[in-house]
C-alpha cells in the first residue's frame, strides 16, 4: 500500500494493489474516485481536494493503527 500526495494539484492517491489489470475509475463524489478492476478488485482510492479531506480529521495527522499487534503511528501531514 503506498499512498502519494501530489501537492501541484491536491490530490491524494492511495495504492492497494499494484495495477495488473485493465481497471474503471469510478466517481463516487465531487472529491472520491475509485480504481476497480471487473472482477471488483480496488486497486486504488483517489481523492480530490485532498489536502481538506486528509487535515479534516484527526488534527492533521495520518493514523495507522494495527489492531492484530495494538500498535498506533501518527504522521504529521502538514
Amino acid at each position: 500500500m503506498k499512498l502519494t500526495y501530489d501537492s501541484r494539484y491536491n490530490i491524494a492517491y492511495l495504492r492497494l494493489l499494484e495495477k495488473t489489470a485493465q481497471v474503471e475509475t469510478i466517481r463516487v463524489s465531487d472529491a472520491l474516485n475509485v480504481d476497480i478492476a471487473p472482477d471488483g478488485t480496488i486497486y486504488g482510492i483517489e481523492l480530490l481536494n485532498a489536502k481538506e479531506q486528509l487535515l479534516a480529521q484527526d488534527q492533521g495527522l495520518l493514523v495507522i493503527e494495527n489492531k492484530a499487534l495494538e500498535k498506533r503511528e501518527e504522521i504529521p501531514l502538514t
